[in-house]
């Protein structure tokens, strides 16, 4: 069956990744043209819609055909500024390319990225055009985010992957022409470093570190790039340069060791170095040896928990008394232990985290109760403790105390009753979980708690382990559960055909 391509070009247009690439599947032509004959493959690139553009390109969309104006697909994702869309038209062979058109991409990158954004953008742009830009962070990625900036063009220009005026532009702003006028990504710094590594490069490691903290901003995409690319480098050269920052006077810079040595310790294992206890004698060295920023000493010790280092406890002890609380609250889980079962405390740890959890900072205080809680091994003046952190004035205290206690094996009659007050709480999650802690104790109250639950405020709580938990139960108890529920003026819920599996909503939602 001939696939009509104005199906394609319209599922490419309403974002619908898994249509384009079933289009595909069914014989619908890659390379189709979109009104302006250039081939679908573009208008995906003009929306920064990179799962579409992967599936043309998966599907057999051609990257490298060289358009009317000079450009190809891959050379304007480049131009547009964002990873994602960089490396989905790129593809997974990028050895494909020969050297020429490799160092062709890596030039326009380069040029990029040295240059504003802005400026590069008005420098490409017709003089005649209006100079105002606009800009907007933007996620590029699952996990990172990226500034788009947009240069205003005349009404004219309204094609959504070129410009309608000929004379307006060079070739690599065609590719950026959008509805709005020329829009390009501030990610040039992290394509160039992941092409630098598709193709083999081995960019110096101070290129990378002044790459990553340009920006001084832990979750742009030149940073994630290029810590993603020296964690995957594991000769001693790289690791002795990488870590060779801890002593650079600027922050952010070191800032940025610590998130490669944190990528590394959470990595999955593999058969090169992974530099464990390197990295732990480092951070332990790092973080007895003097540093002098609160915000970098406390990351020192978050990723110093990463390890099994013997020296954990000393080092949270000695930072125990710091005057920052970002650094104070990274000491219950150092002082604490990480076995399970975890041993009883010696007298230094019971003493440092009863401290902590009377702490002037709430933040601080509700890591030192959590640890409490694991290591709770029945004592009244731990429960005492617990008691009145989940009584604490900051609701945010009460909410952390509160998931941890409701997980745990504690039985204490006090700590019941104090998930059991916390039912008329504002935030839903401290609801739900004082409720799902009395189901796990089998306390008498908990029909009553899990009608005051309430419903969910976003649809993702459907899947929470804990109002799975709680069908379960008013489905073994039902009518138990219906009294409670009508008491408080629930309705009833709604019923499921025989044999069918789950709930038709979660508690609340009825």
């Amino acid at each position: 069956m001939r696939i009509d391509g104005a199906e394609l070009v319209a599922a490419v247009r309403r974002g619908d990744a898994e249509a384009v690439a079933a289009l595909l599947e069914a014989g619908a032509t890659p390379d189709t043209p979109t009104e302006d004959g250039l081939p679908v493959l573009c208008l995906a690139i003009a929306a920064y819609d990179a799962a579409v553009a992967e599936a043309l390109v998966e599907g057999g969309a051609d990257p490298d055909r060289t358009l009317p104006d000079g450009t190809t697909p891959l050379t304007r994702a480049v131009a547009g500024g964002s990873p994602a869309m960089a490396a989905a038209v790129l593809g997974h062979d990028p050895r494909r390319l020969p050297d020429a058109e490799r160092a062709r991409l890596l030039s326009q990158a380069r040029e990029w990225y040295e240059r504003c954004a802005r400026d590069e953008l008005r420098d490409r742009a017709d003089a005649s055009r209006p100079a105002d830009t606009r800009g907007s962070r933007v996620m590029d990625g699952e996990y990172t985010h990226v500034r788009q900036v947009t240069l205003d063009a005349p009404t004219a220009l309204t094609d959504s992957t070129g410009p309608t005026d000929p004379t307006g532009s060079t070739a690599d702003s065609t590719a950026l022409t959008g509805s709005a006028g020329l829009t390009v990504r501030e990610g040039h710094g992290a394509i160039l470093t992941d092409l630098e590594w598709a193709f083999r490069v081995l960019t110096p490691v101070e290129e990378l570190v002044a790459r990553a903290t340009r920006r001084r901003d832990s979750d742009h995409v030149d940073w994630a790039a290029a810590r993603w690319v020296l964690s995957e480098r594991r000769s001693r050269e790289t690791w002795a340069a990488v870590t060779a920052y801890r002593h650079s006077p600027d922050p952010e810079r070191r800032r940025f060791v610590l998130d490669v040595l944190h990528h590394l310790l959470v990595s999955p294992p593999t058969w090169r170095n992974s530099y464990e206890k390197e990295t732990a004698d480092l951070l332990v060295a790092w973080a007895t040896g003097g540093e002098d920023d609160p915000g970098v000493l406390a990351e020192v010790l978050l990723v110093l928990n990463e390890t099994e280092h013997p020296r954990l406890k000393a080092v949270g002890l000695r930072h125990a008394g710091h005057p920052d609380p970002r650094v104070r609250a990274q000491v219950p889980d150092l002082v604490r232990s990480w076995d399970t079962p975890p041993p009883p405390l010696d007298a230094d740890a019971r003493a440092v985290l009863a401290a902590l959890a009377a702490d002037e900072d709430g933040g601080v205080r509700a890591k030192a109760g959590r640890a409490l809680i694991v290591a709770h091994e029945g004592s009244p003046d731990f429960a005492d403790v617990i008691v009145g952190l989940l009584g604490d004035p900051v609701a945010d205290v009460r909410a952390s105390v509160a998931e941890r206690v409701a997980h745990s094996a504690d039985r204490t009659p006090a700590i019941a009753d104090a998930l059991a007050a916390l039912l008329d709480e504002d935030l839903f999650d401290t609801r739900l979980n004082a409720a799902f802690g009395l189901l796990l104790r089998d306390d008498p109250r908990t029909a009553d708690a899990i009608a005051r639950v309430g419903a969910p405020p976003h649809p993702v709580y459907v899947h929470d382990h804990r109002l799975s938990r709680i069908w379960r139960w008013e489905r073994d108890h039902r009518e138990e559960s219906e009294a409670a529920g009508r008491g408080r003026g629930r309705p009833r819920p709604t019923e499921k055909a025989d044999g069918a599996d789950g709930p038709t909503a979660a508690p609340g939602i009825r």
